[in-house]
C-alpha cells in the first residue's frame, strides 16, 4: 500500500521549484521507512488533520500503510477559514481516506478568547478532548498529530496538551524536521509538500486581546483577500483599528503597487480597519511571540 500517490494541483499556489527542498533523501529516507513501520502495527489510528503539510503527510503514510484503519478528524470552528476546510475535503478525497469534521467549542474556552499567552493550550486540550471523543465512539484507539521536531523549540503551549491527551508524535518519534518532510513529501506526491504554514486565524491577535467572532472574520476576509491575489505566504494582524500585513520582503513592492494596493486597502476597511499598515519586517511566523521575550 506504500506506492506513490498522484501530485495534484496547489490550491495554496503554484507548486514551486522542487530544488528548494533542502532535505535529501539521505536524510529522510530512513526515517519514512521508520514512519511506515510505525503505522504496521494492529491498532486503528485517528490523525488529527488540518490541511498543512505536515499532519497530509502523516495521514498519506498512514493510509498507504492501514487504509480504512485510519481516520482523518479535522476540527470545525469560526478559527478555521471556509477555503482551509474545502482544502482539507480536497486533499483527503485524494487519499481516498475516511474523513469527519467535528466540531470544536473553543470559542466558549474564556482561556481560549481570552487569549493569555498561553492560549493555544486550552485551544488544543479541546482539540484532542473532541478528538479522544470522537476516537473512542468510533473505536479507534491512538490519535496522532503532525509535530515534527523543529515544532518542539518554538513557544508551543498546545504541546502540554497532547502530552496530558496522550496524543503520539509520529514525525517526532522518528526524528523528522520540516525540511524532511517537504522532500518526502514531494517524494510520495503530495501536492502540498510546499504549502506555506498556516496557522490557525486566533494567532492573528496580540496577547491579551480578546477573541470574537467578528475580529476572525475581519482578518479573515482579508488574509482571503491576499490569497486570492496570488501572495502564499502572509499574515493579518489585527491591533485594534489597526491591521498589521505581513507578506514576504519580495512581495512587499507588488503589495505598495497599483491596483493591489487601493483593493487591500479597500477591503481592510470595509471590514472594520481604521488604518491599514504595512510590516517592514516582512513575512514571519510567530510574531506575535516576538513581544514575550521582553516580558
Amino acid at each position: 500500500m506504500s506506492a506513490a500517490l498522484p501530485i495534484l494541483h496547489d490550491l495554496a499556489g503554484p507548486l514551486a521549484d522542487p530544488s528548494r527542498v533542502v532535505s535529501a533523501e539521505s536524510s529522510w529516507g530512513p526515517k519514512l521507512a521508520a514512519l511506515r513501520q510505525l503505522f504496521r502495527d494492529d491498532e486503528r489510528w485517528v490523525v488529527c488533520f488540518s490541511g498543512g503539510v505536515d499532519s497530509a503527510f502523516v495521514l498519506a503514510v498512514a493510509v498507504q500503510e492501514r487504509g480504512d484503519d485510519v481516520l482523518a478528524l479535522t476540527a470545525v470552528s469560526e478559527t478555521l477559514p471556509d477555503e482551509e476546510r474545502l482544502d482539507c475535503e480536497r486533499q483527503v478525497a485524494a487519499l481516498d481516506a475516511r474523513h469527519a469534521f467535528v466540531t470544536s467549542s473553543e470559542m466558549e474556552v474564556e482561556g481560549f478568547f481570552s487569549n493569555p499567552s498561553n492560549r493555544c493550550y486550552f485551544c488544543k486540550s479541546e482539540l484532542y478532548r473532541v478528538a479522544r471523543q470522537s476516537a473512542k465512539d468510533r473505536g479507534y484507539l491512538r490519535i496522532a498529530d503532525g509535530v515534527n521536531v523543529d515544532d518542539l523549540g518554538d513557544h508551543r503551549p498546545g504541546l502540554i496538551a497532547a502530552d496530558e491527551a496522550a496524543i503520539v508524535h509520529p514525525l517526532v518519534q522518528v526524528g523528522m524536521s520540516k525540511a524532511d518532510v517537504r522532500g518526502a513529501a514531494l517524494h510520495i506526491g503530495l501536492d502540498v509538500w510546499d504549502k506555506p504554514a498556516f496557522a490557525c486565524l486566533s494567532s492573528r491577535f496580540p496577547y491579551g486581546t480578546h477573541i470574537t467572532p467578528e475580529r476572525l472574520h475581519m482578518v479573515g476576509t482579508v488574509e482571503r483577500l491576499l490569497k486570492e491575489l496570488g501572495f502564499r505566504q502572509y499574515r493579518v494582524r489585527y491591533h485594534g483599528e489597526v491591521v498589521r500585513i505581513e507578506v514576504r520582503p519580495e512581495d512587499l513592492p507588488r503589495l505598495i503597487t497599483e491596483p493591489t494596493r487601493s483593493e487591500v486597502v479597500e477591503t481592510c476597511k470595509s471590514v472594520g480597519f481604521s488604518y491599514v499598515t504595512l510590516d517592514l519586517q516582512g513575512f514571519r511566523s510567530g510574531s506575535m511571540n516576538e513581544t514575550l521575550a521582553s516580558k
